[in-house]
């Protein structure tokens, strides 16, 4: 969700010291109501917040360009110079007007939070689990970073899917919250790492990485993609581990490792090509080609498309009538289609993840990931 721009009126020559004031206060104001905000606005919004407060209590960026492997302070410094000889004034009423969106943001996702779905389940922060007419349905919940995978949803993914395994429903269905199906990784991930933590961080981040992936492996009823937007990264190349992917019509599969320094995960490696051939796998995967709702049907990768006006319908409607079959039929009739490759899969992915640790600790997909965050800051 991009953050609308903010309408600055000219500034008035006669300004008086009365007006100043209320301006300060209401600044210090939105300094407190921002220590009580309970929901992280994500990292992309507190860098916007802390180069708007340099601007108004400092001016115009004044330090010296940190170090380009040192991500934290260079993404700082990044978000406080590109705000250039905005004046101070306006930075207070754009960092109080931001901050002012953010508290109503919450307060008005709390009201709608104050009766809580059927069948929903507790414990979750970055997803909506809800069990009902025999549907465990697990929805990616941070429509405000585009449903991007921090180590937390991560965590929460893994133990919705062993939930879903083991309760009474005869399916599970995986779906977005917002425009975005999921924007893959949240690079943020990578921000917030010194320099002398970067191995830590590779190794912990592939063993989070595999076990997240084998729990799609072993999963054992009928799982299903209802893809109704754009899919970037992780979320694109487990698709090959689900047994059904619908899609709207709207949605995009991209899957920019190359881009990023980085390698093929989810067993993408091996099932990629299966499914669609290695010219069209290699194309994806290799050189970041983004494939249609259409395309990606054409190659296999994706069941079935469906328009977007009529997507939600069309798709729950199936849905509901899949989960009306014997549910034990359905699931020893899984485990015969998937048995023979298990054991395959697992090594797959014990394998991607190790290339992956590598990478991650490479000069290249660190000089990658500082390119993207610069052009992103462009933007």
């Amino acid at each position: 969700r991009r953050t609308q721009a903010v309408c600055i009126p000219a500034i008035h020559l006669h300004m008086t010291a009365a007006t100043m004031q209320v301006s300060q206060k209401d600044f210090e104001k939105a300094q407190e109501q921002l220590k009580l905000l309970k929901k992280d606005p994500g990292n992309e919004t507190k860098l916007k917040l802390y180069a708007l407060f340099k601007q108004a209590t400092e001016g115009p960026c004044n330090a010296p360009k940190p170090g380009m492997l040192d991500f934290v302070k260079k993404a700082k410094w990044d978000a406080w110079n590109s705000l250039g000889n905005l004046s101070q004034d306006n930075a207070r009423q754009k960092y109080t007007e931001l901050v002012s969106s953010l508290v109503s943001a919450e307060s008005a996702s709390q009201k709608e939070g104050a009766s809580p779905e059927e069948g929903r389940h507790d414990g979750y922060e970055t997803l909506i689990v809800t069990t009902k007419n025999n549907i465990t349905k697990i929805m990616f919940n941070r429509p405000d970073r585009k449903n991007a995978i921090n180590h937390q949803m991560y965590r929460e993914i893994i133990k919705a899917l062993e939930e879903a395994g083991k309760n009474d429903s005869t399916i599970a269905v995986i779906t977005g919250n917002g425009d975005y199906y999921s924007s893959g990784n949240d690079l943020n991930n990578f921000v917030n790492v010194q320099p002398g933590e970067m191995e830590k961080m590779a190794k912990d981040g592939a063993v989070l990485l595999k076990e997240f992936v084998d729990h799609f492996i072993n999963f054992p009823k009928p799982l299903i993609a209802v893809v109704n937007g754009p899919a970037i990264g992780i979320c694109v190349t487990v698709l090959g581990l689900f047994d059904i992917v619908y899609a709207s019509d709207r949605a995009t599969f991209h899957t920019p490792f190359s881009q990023l320094g980085q390698s093929p995960e989810g067993c993408s490696s091996y099932l990629f090509p299966k499914i669609m051939g290695l010219a069209k796998a290699s194309e994806m995967l290799l050189f970041n080609k983004k494939l249609t709702a259409a395309e990606a049907c054409a190659q296999g990768l994706v069941t079935e498309v469906f328009p977007d006006n009529s997507f939600q319908k069309e798709v729950w409607t199936r849905l509901e009538a899949y989960a009306s079959l014997p549910k034990n039929s359905l699931a020893v009739s899984k485990q015969l289609l998937r048995s023979m490759e298990k054991e395959k899969l697992h090594a797959i992915n014990s394998k991607e993840c190790e290339v992956l640790t590598e990478r991650w600790l490479s000069d290249e997909c660190a000089n990658a990931i500082v390119s993207f965050f610069q052009k992103k800051s462009k933007l």
